[in-house]
């Protein structure tokens, strides 16, 4: 990305606040032209005082002389500590205020796009999170710097030029020659600096992705003792990280060199130029004072110019990333414009081949028909493509080959919003939420009453569990243990109250009892309703009136309990298998004996 690509990228972010720069412009100028004031009054106060000297002046004359200089630089003094005052004011404000604007853009952007994006390798938490951070931050401060920093040193150096050479063309010259040599030097400091910056960008990505790895497998680690190779592991990239910032400041520190002897050549040729015209009676004795501060005047930017190009250049390597994920047009969800009236739930998938993000491929040629108000139960091993059949019924995924229908109409025309608000999904291992046990619930319906959290709560046989918490229904949601969370997440599908339900393990994390009792609250809410359930939980199975059986993302079984157990193919082998896991014969003997 060039700078010219960058600003036209910030800049619909900066019309906002178009007012807001303007003022900052107008104090930039002012600020410049006072920045010179003290150039001005140096030279008069050099050449008025030798004048004293040779007309052998009264002292008095020469106290006259200082009270007004000093009235005059203190007077500039503080218009200029006001200009710079609402200069750093400004800047600040539009950067806070632009920060929030890019944060609340790439958020509201990436909740439009497709779960691909998000199970992408490239896109794991811990890279996004530094993408976005580092993004956010390397450009907010760019736009700090050039309101506060870079236009204030540049606009005084022009006007300090610009007085160099009404006063005297060659010394001005010199001035001018100098700028291109030493932005010359510095795009080759930041040319050899991109590289370094690009692979720090990437050791900062991975290493933020690794601790949030390990924290997430803090138990693992820690029940198998791999404390140490954990530690090995990740002191790796602390090392690469090292050894990259030493070869960065190695560079930086040889560049900064080379900048600093090239402004001490313009320095000494100032020098030398003016004290020749003022021996040579072409120049006053003050002219000498006022050509070096204006020089410095000219210089000040270039001395600053190794930091400005280290952030712009920090802004274009982050800027990458962070537009990379705002641009990402292709990964927004696809919706369609279709809202009917009712529907019914007659679901038909027909050829449909899927792959993941990463290449594998989960269902080949698979085809199946839910009937409407019917409890469909997918059966299979784990990786037969039962979970993946649900994700592309609720449009997480689009088939990669096939179509899938619902009431007759292709799933892709239906607007994603709308069919997802008739969809319930309780998965294996739900997301509970930071916050209250209340506000959890009541994700499944917002606008829900206390009264309406409460019956749903009863439903899912969590409410006295509730009740004996210390704050109730205000308690915080992750004080609840795993199958209670999973009770909360049932209670936001009695809430949500959807005609079609897809279940995806739902009683995974229940204790016998809970499951039992989340059973019979699933068999009320199944009635009159679309229901598929993935499970491995044979009364689940044995209750469903359809029951379609996947091996390797094929269907190979559909029917009946009735009509494939007889078969002893595929759904015999794993009923038999899940019986058997059960003890059947023993637990039979030990209820005979009651």
């Amino acid at each position: 990305m060039t700078i010219t690509q960058l600003f036209k990228k910030i800049l619909p972010f900066t019309k906002p606040y178009k007012n807001l720069i303007a003022y900052t412009l107008l104090l930039t100028l002012v600020g410049s032209f006072a920045a010179q004031v003290n150039a001005f009054i140096l030279k008069y106060t050099v050449d008025t005082i030798s004048e004293l000297l040779v007309d052998n002046q009264p002292l008095s004359q020469g106290f006259y002389l200082l009270g007004i200089i000093a009235a005059v630089l203190l007077g500039k003094e503080i218009l200029y500590a006001a200009v710079q005052f609402g200069q750093k004011f400004y800047g600040e404000k539009l950067r806070i205020e632009i920060a929030r604007d890019f944060s609340q853009a790439i958020i509201e952007k990436i909740l439009t796009y497709r779960m691909a994006f998000f199970t992408s390798p490239e896109n794991e938490s811990g890279k996004l999170q530094t993408r976005i951070d580092a993004g956010i931050s390397s450009l907010t401060r760019l736009v700090q710097n050039f309101f506060i920093d870079i236009l204030p040193l540049f606009s005084n150096a022009i006007v300090a030029l610009i007085c160099m050479f009404l006063a005297n063309f060659y010394v001005g010259l010199v001035g001018l020659l100098l700028v291109p040599v030493y932005f010359y030097v510095s795009q080759r400091q930041a040319s050899r600096l991109s590289g370094f910056r690009r692979s720090m960008r990437k050791y900062r990505e991975n290493k933020s992705n690794q601790i949030i790895n390990l924290i997430e497998s803090i138990l693992v680690i820690k029940s198998f003792g791999r404390e140490k190779i954990e530690a090995e592991r990740h002191q790796k990239i602390q090392y690469d990280m090292t050894e990259n910032q030493m070869a960065t400041r190695k560079t930086s520190y040889l560049f900064e060199s080379v900048k600093s002897f090239i402004e001490q050549i313009g320095v000494v040729l100032v020098i030398m130029l003016t004290a020749y015209f003022v021996l040579n009676e072409q120049m006053s004795l003050g002219a000498i004072m006022f050509h070096i501060l204006l020089f410095n005047n000219v210089s000040a930017p270039i001395r600053q110019l190794h930091r400005i190009y280290d952030e712009v250049n920090d802004a274009l390597i982050y800027s990458e990333g962070f537009f990379s994920i705002l641009e990402e047009e292709e990964q927004r969800e696809p919706t369609g414009t279709y809202r009917p009236h009712k529907i019914k739930g007659l679901i038909e998938i027909r050829n449909v081949d899927f792959h993941y993000p990463n290449g594998l491929q989960a269902l080949k040629n698979v085809s199946m028909v839910v009937q409407p108000n019917q409890n469909t139960a997918l059966v299979g091993l784990s990786g037969a493509g039962k979970s993946t059949v649900i994700n592309l019924l609720d449009k997480f995924y689009s088939p990669t080959k096939g179509q899938i229908l619902l009431d007759g109409v292709d799933l892709a025309d239906y607007d994603t919003a709308y069919l997802r608000e008739h969809v319930g999904l309780v998965l294996q291992k739900n997301h509970i939420f930071k916050g209250s046990i209340a506000e959890n619930i009541r994700y499944g319906k917002t606008d829900a009453s206390m009264n309406e959290i409460k019956v749903a709560a009863k439903k899912a046989y969590i409410h006295e569990q509730i009740l004996d918490l210390p704050n109730g229904y205000d308690s915080d949601a992750h004080l609840l243990s795993g199958g209670q969370q999973q009770r909360i997440a049932i209670a936001r599908l009695f809430l949500k109250d959807p005609p079609i339900i897809f279940l995806d393990e739902p009683t995974a994390n229940l204790d016998a009892i809970a499951t039992e009792q989340i059973k019979n609250s699933l068999d009320a809410i199944k009635t009159g309703r679309t229901v598929i359930i993935v499970s491995h939980s044979i009364s689940q199975i044995i209750d469903a009136e359809h029951i379609v059986v996947m091996e390797k993302g094929q269907v190979v079984e559909d029917g009946t309990h009735e009509d494939l157990y007889p078969n002893h193919s595929v759904y015999h082998r794993i009923f038999t298998a899940m019986a058997n896991s059960l003890n059947i014969e023993k637990i039979t003997r030990s209820m005979q004996k009651q």
